[in-house]
C-alpha cells in the first residue's frame, strides 16, 4: 500500500469520526435491516481478528473491506471509532491515539506494517560526540542498549551515560549520567537496561543502580534504587512496563530475579536460580565486555520470559515470581538473539536455527535458519507486528516470525553491531564505530 488514501479505501474508509454513543439503526437490505449495529460491529471486529490470526495482520483490512461492501447498513459500521479503537488495540497493539481518529490510527499502522514487509523505508545516521568523562576518558566506549518510544530514542553506553534523541527531527536532546559512586570494576556503570516512554526514562547499570529521568524536566537523574553488587551480583538485564520493573542478575546463587512495583518503586521479590550456572560470567561483566548472560522481557501485564544459553522460563510477576513454564535446549541459545512480545518469542541457537514459540505455553510455532549464525554472534529483536530482525555479520535481515518466512535484507551493511532494537515503525542499531543507524518505515 503506497498511500494513506489507498489504505483508507482498503479498510472501508470514509467518515471515521462517528461516535458509538450516536449510533442509530440503519436499514439497508430487507435481510440486514433488522440487525442492530452493535451486532454488526462485533461481527466486523471478530472477522478482522480472525483474519489477522489465521492469515496475518495485513489481511484484516481486506476482510473488513469485503464486509463493508455488503450494503449501506454494513458500511455504516465503518464509521464507529470505537470499532477502530478496538481493532487498533487488538491487531496493532497501539493503546494511545496519536492521530485525529482511531480510524486514521488503524490506517497508519496498517500502512507502516506494509512498508516494513516490503522494505520501504528512509535511512538515517545519528552522530554525536560523547561527553568526556575524566575518570576513564571514554576508553572503549560502546553502546550497550537501545530503546524507542513514539517520539524518542535512547542509547545507553558502557560508561553509564544515556543519550536521548528526538525521533521526528533526529536531534540530540540530552545526555544523562548516573550519580557518582565507588566502582567495582571498569564497566560496573555500563547501562544494562532502558525503559522509555515519551514522559519518562528509566535506566539501570550493571552495579544494580536504577535511575529515573523526567523527559523535558530540568532535574538530573534521580537514583530510585541503590545496587548491591556484593549481595546480588551484576544486573545483566533490566526491563519494565507501567506496572513492573524486572531485573535479571548473575553472580549470587538464588537471586536471579528482582521485581519492583514500578509505581511505588518498591522491591517486592528476590529469588530464582536461572543464572546460577552463569555466576562467574556475571562477575566478569564488571571488568570486560563479554557475551550476554541472559535476557528478560515482559510479555503480558503480569508475566515475563527470560533466557540464558540452555534454559528459558516464564514467570508470574504478580505471584512472587512463580515459574509458570520452562524449557531446556540441547543446543545452547545465542542470548543476544532472544526477544519476545506478548504472543511470541524467538531465539537462535549455535547452529543458526531460530526457534519461535508461543509465550503462553512455550509450544513451538515454527523454525527458520539464520545463515552465518554458527560462525558469528547474532543480535536480534522483534516487534508487536510480527516481524523479527537479526543482524549477522553486519547484515540485518527481516523475517515474518509467525510463519518463519524470510523477507529481505536491509540494503545498508553496517559492520559489527553492539546493540539493536526494533519496534512497529523503526529499526535502530549502533555499530562498533559509535554510529547510530535508524531505518524509518513510517507511513508518509
Amino acid at each position: 500500500m503506497s498511500s494513506s488514501s489507498s489504505a483508507s479505501e482498503e479498510v472501508g474508509g470514509g467518515d471515521s469520526g462517528g461516535s458509538s454513543s450516536r449510533r442509530r439503526r440503519r436499514r439497508g437490505g430487507r435481510s440486514n435491516g433488522v440487525w442492530p449495529e452493535p451486532f454488526l460491529e462485533a461481527l466486523a471486529r471478530q472477522m478482522a481478528i480472525d483474519a489477522s490470526r489465521s492469515i496475518g495482520r495485513l489481511a484484516a483490512a481486506q476482510a473488513l473491506s469485503n464486509l463493508f461492501q455488503v450494503c449501506s447498513t454494513w458500511r455504516a459500521v465503518s464509521r464507529s471509532d470505537l470499532l477502530w479503537q478496538s481493532l487498533t488495540t487488538r491487531i496493532w497493539n497501539r493503546h494511545h491515539l496519536l492521530r485525529h481518529t482511531w480510524h486514521d490510527e488503524y490506517i497508519y499502522w496498517h500502512q507502516t506494517s506494509n512498508n516494513l514487509r516490503h522494505s520501504r523505508y528512509i535511512y538515517h545516521t545519528l552522530h554525536f560526540v560523547p561527553e568526556i568523562n575524566n575518570d576513564n576518558n571514554n576508553d572503549g566506549l560502546s553502546c550497550r542498549r537501545l530503546a524507542l518510544s513514539d517520539h524518542h530514542l535512547a542509547a545507553g553506553f558502557s560508561d553509564g551515560s544515556v543519550q536521548l534523541f528526538h525521533l521526528p527531527t533526529r536531534v540530540h536532546l540530552s545526555t544523562f549520567r548516573p550519580q557518582q559512586r565507588d566502582r567495582l570494576g571498569r564497566y560496573s556503570r555500563a547501562v544494562s537496561g532502558i525503559i522509555l516512554t515519551d514522559e519518562n526514562l528509566v535506566f539501570a547499570s550493571l552495579d544494580g543502580d536504577i535511575h529515573v529521568v523526567v523527559i523535558g524536566g530540568a532535574a538530573p537523574p534521580r537514583r530510585a534504587h541503590l545496587g548491591d553488587v556484593v549481595n546480588d551480583g551484576a544486573l545483566v538485564d533490566f526491563t519494565g512496563c507501567d506496572r513492573w520493573w524486572i531485573g535479571l542478575y548473575a553472580g549470587v546463587p538464588g537471586r536471579a530475579f528482582h521485581i519492583w512495583n514500578s509505581e511505588t518503586e518498591e522491591l517486592i521479590f528476590v529469588d530464582g536460580d536461572l543464572t546460577d550456572p552463569e555466576a562467574v560470567t556475571g562477575w566478569h561483566l564488571l571488568t570486560e565486555l563479554t557475551e550476554l548472560v541472559g535476557r528478560v522481557r515482559i510479555t503480558a501485564r503480569d508475566t515475563a520470559v527470560a533466557c540464558t544459553g540452555p534454559r528459558l522460563v516464564v514467570i508470574d510477576l504478580h505471584n512472587q515470581g512463580l515459574i509458570l513454564r520452562e524449557r531446556f535446549f540441547q543446543q545452547e541459545l545465542i542470548v543476544g538473539s532472544f526477544d519476545a512480545t506478548n504472543e511470541l518469542l524467538v531465539a537462535v541457537d549455535g547452529r543458526g536455527v531460530a526457534t519461535v514459540c508461543r509465550t503462553e505455553d512455550l509450544d513451538e510455532s515454527c523454525r527458520f535458519n539464520v545463515r552465518g549464525a554458527s560462525q558469528r554472534g547474532v543480535i536480534g529483536s522483534m516487534n508487536n507486528s510480527g516481524y523479527g530482525v537479526m543482524c549477522v555479520g553486519g547484515l540485518i535481515r527481516v523475517w515474518e516470525v509467525e510463519n518463519g518466512v524470510y523477507l529481505y535484507s536491509l540494503r545498508e551493511k553496517i559492520g559489527e553491531v553492539n546493540a539493536m532494537h526494533a519496534d512497529e515503525r523503526h529499526i535502530v542499531a549502533c555499530s562498533s564505530d559509535g554510529t547510530i543507524r535508524l531505518w524509518d518505515f513510517g507511513a508518509q
